[in-house]
């Protein structure tokens, strides 16, 4: 789902024990943007939940330094008319 200056939301291709997406929302705060990031992972099966339990943590210090790689670039990023 795109939503232009408001919404983009990535459905996971690869082969997963269940369905993965990554979200993020722009959010207008002050004189700025608060970007929402947001991983969401529906299940399939106990394989399911052992998948996403075991790799939380490594996916909460990746999904984090990638909102900020994110938001870094595009304060370098040239804004537009």
């Amino acid at each position: 789902a795109a939503e232009p200056a408001r919404l983009l939301r990535l459905r996971a291709e690869m082969r997963l024990p269940g369905e993965a997406w990554l979200q993020w929302e722009m959010v207008p705060e002050g004189g700025g943007t608060r970007v929402v990031q947001t991983a969401a992972f529906a299940p399939v099966g106990l394989g399911g939940l052992l998948y996403w339990r075991s790799l939380y943590p490594a996916h909460r210090v990746i999904f984090s330094r990638l909102v900020r790689a994110v938001a870094r670039a595009a304060e370098r990023a040239e804004v537009g008319p």
